[in-house]
Parts: C-alpha cells; sequence; structure tokens
C-alpha cells in the first residue's frame, strides 16, 4: 500500500491513490473505472454519509487521470466568494497538460443557496474546459438546478455490500498497523470497525488515537465514542427532563449526526410498537434540523423531549 510519509494522520496518509485502492461495492468502482477508461468524467454529486470515501474517489479520479484540480471545504468556505474569486482564476486558466481540470467542491451541501446558485451558471460557463465534483451529506440540501447539471451517484451501501466491505477494510486496517509497526487483536480491531461501519475516516482516526501506546488492544474498547444509551433512555421512559437535559451536556462532544444516527438504531427497540411511527417523524424532522441549528444541543435536547412525551417506553 502507497503512504504519504509527509503526513501525520493516517486518514491522510493511506488515503487511496487510485480507484482500484477504495473501498466501494463493485458497481461504484466499475462505474468510476470505466470513466477514467474513457479519460473523461462528468460533473458529479458523489452522495453518501460521513466517512465513506467520497472525497477520496474525487481525488483519485483526478489523479489517474492527471488532471488538475482544488479541493475546496465547503465547511470552512461557506459563502460565495471562493465561488466568485478562488474557483474563477482556477478554471478560467488552461491547464498545462492540455487536459481538463476539476474542482472539488467538498460538503457542497453546506454552502448558501446564494453560492450553490452561482454554481449553475459556473458549470456552463467553464464546461469546456473544468469539471465540478461536489460531495454531500444530505443531496436534499443540494440547489435543484445542479441536480439537473450533474451526474449523482450515490455511496449508500446495499445490506449485502456491508459484510464484503467491512472486511476489505479489516484487511486495509492491518495491512496499515503492520505498516505503522502496531500490536494488535484481530478480535479488538474488528469490534473497532464494527462500531463505525461505514465511516472509514472515523474507525482510523480512532485507531490512531489509541495506537499512540504502541498496541491495540481490549483497552480501546472503553474508549470508543459510541454512546452509551442506556441512562438516556432511562431518563426519557421516566421523563425526568432534568437527568436528559445532563445527558446531552455530557455528550457534547459527539458528532450529531452521528447522534441521531444511532438514536434511530436503538430507539425503536426501546418503545412499544404503536410508538415507532411517531418516533421516525420526530427524528427524521430534528435529523434535518440539527444541521442548519444556532446550537445542535438545544437541538437535541428538544428532539428528546418530544421523545419523552410521545412516545411509550417497553
Amino acid at each position: 500500500m502507497q503512504s504519504n510519509d509527509e503526513e501525520f494522520l493516517w486518514s491522510e496518509k493511506y488515503r487511496p491513490r487510485t480507484i482500484r485502492d477504495c473501498i466501494l461495492p463493485k458497481e461504484l468502482s466499475d462505474t468510476f473505472l470505466a470513466f477514467i477508461e474513457k479519460g473523461e468524467i462528468p460533473n458529479m454529486l458523489l452522495n453518501g454519509s460521513a466517512g465513506v470515501g467520497k472525497t477520496s474517489v474525487a481525488r483519485a479520479l483526478c489523479e489517474e487521470l492527471g488532471w488538475d484540480y482544488i479541493l475546496i471545504n465547503s465547511g470552512e468556505s461557506s459563502g460565495i466568494d471562493k465561488v466568485r474569486t478562488d474557483m474563477r482564476q482556477f478554471a478560467s486558466s488552461m491547464s498545462l497538460q492540455g487536459k481538463p481540470k476539476a474542482i472539488i467542491l467538498d460538503e457542497a451541501d453546506r454552502i448558501t443557496i446564494a453560492a450553490q446558485s452561482a454554481l449553475h451558471g459556473f458549470v456552463e460557463e467553464f464546461s469546456q474546459n473544468c469539471r465540478l465534483i461536489l460531495t454531500s451529506n444530505h443531496k436534499n440540501k443540494i440547489f435543484p438546478p445542479l441536480h439537473s447539471r450533474t451526474t449523482v451517484i450515490d455511496f449508500h451501501l446495499r445490506n449485502e455490500d456491508q459484510p464484503k466491505m467491512a472486511a476489505k477494510f479489516m484487511k486495509r486496517v492491518k495491512e496499515i498497523l503492520k505498516q505503522e509497526k502496531i500490536e494488535y487483536d484481530d478480535r479488538i480491531v474488528a469490534t473497532v470497525i464494527s462500531t463505525f461501519f461505514p465511516d472509514y475516516r472515523k474507525i482510523l482516526v480512532e485507531l490512531q488515537r489509541y495506537a499512540a501506546t504502541g498496541k491495540i488492544d481490549e483497552g480501546i474498547l472503553s474508549n470508543l465514542s459510541r454512546l452509551d444509551l442506556s441512562s438516556l433512555f432511562g431518563s426519557l421512559k421516566e421523563k425526568n427532563f432534568r437527568n436528559m437535559w445532563q445527558w446531552v451536556e455530557n455528550n457534547t462532544e459527539h458528532d450529531y449526526q452521528t447522534i441521531f444516527v444511532q438514536l434511530g438504531d436503538e430507539l425503536m427497540e426501546a418503545v412499544t410498537p404503536e410508538t415507532g411511527p411517531p418516533l421516525v417523524i420526530i427524528l427524521a424532522e430534528y435529523g434535518y434540523r440539527s444541521a442548519f441549528a444556532a446550537d445542535a444541543s438545544i437541538n437535541l435536547a428538544a428532539c428528546l423531549t418530544e421523545v419523552m412525551l410521545k412516545c411509550q417506553f417497553k
């Protein structure tokens, strides 16, 4: 496996440089390999949950094609300035190799509607020499005219694909640990992968954090940042608002998207069947709001308050 020794973070040091190195279902891999064989890619919207490899695929495509490209992180540049300055300046010049260029707009669902509105004109203006690759976690937040001007490719894994992808990533992780000279227990590594799968980036972050000790052993299991929801469910069942609020304050370091995903996985098993439907509506509504909330912790507390009032626990 190729690595970039100048990088410290494993997620960058061992980032895939080719499409064949990316952990993808066969149909997705075949689609991207076909683009490379033709020597051309369309404007694309790569959509899927965090850490599944969207940005790695975008960069691998450009590097295999030998195209010049820039990566703009929309999470850091949420206004229209990047559209009007950096992107336009890059796209208006010709590549020294005489090939098209590409702009990777990462987390495009986080930029303003005004910036997205400017993008669809940009796509048409520079169609001769520049391609736009958007990545998003929520494609419903992408301006509709951009949908019609891009090829939308979903990175969502089917249930039947998940064991194969997890096994492939397990092999990749073991190669990384051997290269980093880290002792490890197969069973423990498998547990870490199953906890955070399919967020490949999060898995590497957790393993690297604990690997500072020189080994991956059972100690990492007590340090995993997966939420313990048992005390929360007890507070919701007892309608104890104070304890629920304290739980929210104690877990502010967690990614709120991850919290909503885990709540959806585990709350459904904790409530009675007849309150399952309203629970789905509550989680969907507040999960969507979390991306725009001024205070994500208050949004989560509001969600849990509504669950407390409207759902019956077993």
